[in-house]
């Protein structure tokens, strides 16, 4: 038998509201037209008193369904957290009074708002339902960590450290990564002033000597399936056998490798032996160090005297030809080469050739060090590297003279600073024999992940991991999957060890969240996921297809299957629905849909407009609250409601708007395209491609195009948003009243 449904509403008084407002009334509405059980109001509802009130009617009412009338639903969680009941807030502080102003004149209007959005909430209630939590939850506490490098151990080290089980796999014989070759590494603390030992020894013994830290070198990830919490990962040895791991989350730190120094043949690659990049460098330093000797020359072993570094080799480069991003790490990295020779011998002539000298963080420090070592920094850009016998002849524009022809001669040695290429599933530029593909590709799968969307992690326009650093860093679209250190975004070591860090947290927090049930990025806690009415499905596949998560697979009568633990709660496959068989139990097409219907829309005589705007609960809402609490004032006809993500509006909502009689509707959502910023990635700009085929309905209801417009907002557009909603408004004016209205 079906649990009895107890509705009740209860309305604030405080910051302003019963000065502003007639709660009293408010109070009548909910309990006339929203038709709620129980109606309370309260001087200060997010007191103690308060709460204990709403606390009280929980444990001795039976009351199942709470409505709070008060403040934005981004204000006061904590004080209203009931997770026992379904909840819904009605914001009429931020959402009127904040935004209309405290005149007689409009006192009218600044109630009707009032009034409708407690009909919404009532209306919003009623149609929902307490999330349960997802039944087929995850418990496995186990770490995967993909990638030995520094990186990989850091996150290895954190995570073990933290009381998690770590399943490590490199590809290689032996860990470290590139930082295992290094001779010295750049200062990770004060005083920032020569480098230091790389460290790599010590963490590869402490991964030894950690018994929760299983370790497979000379290994690769050949399948990846299941989600948080329950992951099932194959991982294949050298010697051919296969080993199931059960994972709760994945930490991917594949690290990066060197720009093919071979396409430089300008800057003398391949023309002279004494051309090196910096890797080559290092080997040349350990090489020196072990044999307590100067760092030779390789064209004849003879001792460096003079060396040039070439910053930007192949980097930063508006031709298309090469890299066009900066590497980050470069700079630094030869300034500390350059003091491998100064600290063995002052007398050598080092030169570092650059366009714009970068050093992030604390390298400032570490640049005026190697000044005061006398490295010399000159502001150039290197044309050509001519070999001559065993030196080699820099020439360059000097950029502080505008000297086209300078040049340095006799150079025993010139280094390339030649950038990372990012090793996220693509090895760059391999011949055919290798098994190229026609572009000259090979694609070796990292993670062999069992999505529809892919083998491996999306990636970025320049290979890097899609970890969305903007928003969410470590984030990937492939939940509980994360990302960290150069295979996300150029990086030194000490920025990777940061990354790996903070990617391991978010790894345990999802592991955390998977045995609860409950969603891990970005509604983190959120119980709901997914229900499908399988009766009502015409198998269109359009939810499997937009999900951009892979949360939803086909079964073999080509129904969905959800897969509730990949799912971020975003509802853009609810929004993909033509026949709106798909919901959550907290939020669905009903949810939305009976706010809409519950707004009291005026008659065509009145001149007054009703406006709906949905808008994204991640930026353009946020926004709407900062701009009340700054006091911008907006249009009194507009009704807000905050949806999950604009990629989860249904065309019904505004089907149902438009033949209700609302003469407009807004939709708010972020920023997409390659550099989108909506928090779930294609929600957006779904969202306005649904909408640019709206305008046959408009045609058969003969209306306006104008009359549903959709906009890209950011957080950040605090006074933009009132600005935007100001002049829709003004536009409706101008177009006049819909003539949908009475029908």
């Amino acid at each position: 038998m079906a649990e009895e449904k107890k509705v009740a509403a209860y309305i604030c008084q405080g910051c302003g509201i019963g000065e502003r407002l007639d709660t009293a009334n408010l109070a009548k509405v909910a309990q006339k037209e929203g038709r709620v059980n129980l109606v309370r109001e309260h001087a200060i509802l997010c007191n103690a008193e308060g709460v204990k009130m709403i606390r009280d009617d929980i444990a001795n009412e039976g009351v199942t369904h709470v409505a709070v009338v008060a403040c934005s639903r981004r204000a006061k969680t904590e004080a209203f957290s009931f997770p026992e009941v379904a909840l819904a807030r009605a914001n009429i502080r931020e959402g009127v009074i904040w935004v209309r102003p405290d005149t007689d004149e409009a006192r009218e209007t600044t109630q009707e708002m009032a009034d409708d959005y407690v009909r919404m909430v009532c209306a919003e209630l009623k149609a929902m339902k307490l999330p349960a939590g997802n039944p087929d939850a995850g418990h496995s506490r186990t770490l995967l960590v993909v990638g030995g490098g520094v990186s990989g151990m850091t996150s290895a080290l954190a995570a073990s450290q933290a009381g998690y089980s770590v399943v490590l796999v490199e590809k290689t014989g032996q860990l470290g990564g590139w930082a295992a070759n290094l001779h010295k590494r750049m200062p990770a603390h004060e005083p920032f002033k020569d480098p230091q030992d790389t460290g790599v020894s010590d963490m590869i013994e402490a991964i030894a000597a950690a018994s929760d830290i299983k370790v497979y070198l000379n290994a690769t990830v050949a399948q990846t399936s299941g989600a948080p919490g329950r992951f099932k990962v194959s991982i294949a040895t050298e010697s051919g056998a296969t080993t199931e791991e059960d994972i709760g989350a994945i930490v991917q730190a594949t690290g990066f490798s060197l720009y093919d120094a071979s396409k430089l043949s300008d800057l003398g690659v391949g023309s002279s032996a004494n051309v090196v990049d910096q890797a080559g460098l290092e080997k040349l330093a350990k090489a020196a160090a072990a044999a307590n000797a100067p760092i030779r020359r390789p064209s004849d072993g003879a001792p460096v005297k003079n060396v040039v570094f070439v910053q930007c080799a192949g980097q930063r480069d508006a031709s298309g030809t090469h890299l066009p991003y900066c590497s980050g790490h470069c700079c630094n990295t030869s300034i500390k080469q350059a003091m491998y020779f100064k600290d063995a011998n002052p007398e050598i002539d080092t030169t570092v050739i650059f366009t714009d000298l970068r050093t992030p963080g604390n390298g400032e420090d570490f640049y005026r060090s190697a000044q005061r070592k006398e490295v010399t920094f000159t502001k150039g850009r290197v044309s050509r590297v001519e070999a001559t016998g065993n030196t080699c002849k820099v020439n360059f524009h000097d950029l502080i003279l505008d000297d086209q022809n300078a040049s340095i001669a006799d150079v025993d040695l010139v280094v390339l600073a030649t950038g990372q290429v990012p090793n996220s599933g693509v090895n760059i530029d391999l011949p055919a024999e290798a098994g190229a593909d026609e572009e000259g590709q090979k694609v070796v799968s990292i993670l062999n992940l069992s999505y529809r969307q892919g083998k491996d992690l999306p990636q970025l326009k320049w290979g890097f991991t899609d970890s969305h650093f903007i928003c969410f860093p470590y984030e990937t679209r492939r939940t509980g999957i994360y990302a960290c250190g150069p295979v996300r975004r150029p990086m030194d070591i000490v920025q990777a060890m940061e990354d790996a860090t903070g990617a391991t947290m978010k790894a345990i927090q999802a592991i955390e969240n998977a045995a609860l049930g409950r969603a891990a990025h970005p509604r983190a806690g959120d119980l709901s996921f997914p229900r499908v009415r399988i009766e009502g499905c015409t198998q269109c596949k359009r939810c499997t297809v937009e999900c951009p998560f892979g949360a939803i697979d086909e079964d073999e009568k080509r129904y969905p299957v959800f897969n509730e633990g990949r799912c971020r709660r975003c509802g853009t496959c609810m929004g993909a629905c033509p026949v709106r068989v798909i919901s959550f139990e907290n939020y669905s097409v009903d949810t939305v849909g009976q706010q809409i219907k519950a707004v009291d829309v005026p008659d065509e005589f009145s001149e007054k407009p009703r406006i709906l705007l949905l808008a994204c609960e991640n930026d353009a809402y946020p926004a709407l609250d900062m701009a009340a609490l700054n006091r911008i004032q907006s249009s009194a006809f507009v009704r807000a409601v905050p949806v999950r993500c604009l990629g989860s509006v249904n065309t019904i909502w505004v089907t149902d708007a438009l033949n209700s009689g609302y003469d407009g509707v807004m939709l708010m959502g972020c920023k997409h395209g390659d550099d989108y910023q909506c928090h779930f990635v294609k929600g957006s700009e779904l969202a306005t491609y649904r909408m640019s085929k709206i305008d046959d309905t408009l045609k058969q209801l003969g209306l306006e195009p104008e009359r549903v417009a959709t906009y890209e907002v950011a957080i950040t557009d605090i006074e933009r948003v009132p600005q935007l909603i100001n002049d829709y408004a003004a536009k409706i004016e101008e177009i006049g009243l819909s003539p949908m209205k009475g029908f």
